[in-house]
This record gives C-alpha cells, structure tokens and sequence, in this order.
C-alpha cells in the first residue's frame, strides 16, 4: 500500500472528499515526522513504534581503496512492530 492508496482508503471509509482525505494523511505524516526530529518515540498501540537511534562516530574502511575513514555521528529512525501486528500477519 502507498500513499494514495492510504488516502484512497481514508476516503472510501470515512466518506469524506479526497482532498479532505490528503490533508489528514499529511498532517499525520508531517506530526509523526516532527516529533521524531525533536527526539520524541511515536507509538501506535497495537500497530508500531518509530524511535530514533543514536550512533556515535567510529572508524571505517573503504572497501574500494582500503583507506581508512572517520564516521561522523549520526541519528537514524527506526521501526519496531507491535505485538497485535505480528499475530496478525503470522496469522
């Protein structure tokens, strides 16, 4: 499922214009989005979680040449399944 189809769905279900239906979903997006830049853990019970993980700088090695590289720190979102979500899928 992609975006469209998201808004498409949002539409069908809740009978509202499509227009209507885009402007939910990006303030969704844009909120979840938002709070994950400020630091913050976005948790849809039952469904997900999204957090953002901290990595500190490290020395790495390019593969091509062989010459080592420092890595500068960095953040990076990630994703973490609820425990309904899985038993649903697994079903």
């Amino acid at each position: 499922m992609n975006k469209l189809e998201l808004i498409s769905a949002l539409k069908t279900e809740a009978n509202i214009s499509k227009s209507d239906a885009a402007k939910v979903i990006q303030i969704f997006f844009d909120s979840m989005a938002d709070a994950m830049a400020a630091g913050e853990r976005v948790e849809i019970r039952g469904l997900c979680s999204f957090f953002v993980k901290k990595y500190k700088s490290y020395t790495g090695r390019n593969p091509k040449t062989g010459e080592k590289v420092s890595i500068k720190p960095k953040k990076l979102p990630f994703f973490k399944c609820g425990k309904e979500l899985k038993e649903r899928v697994d079903y």
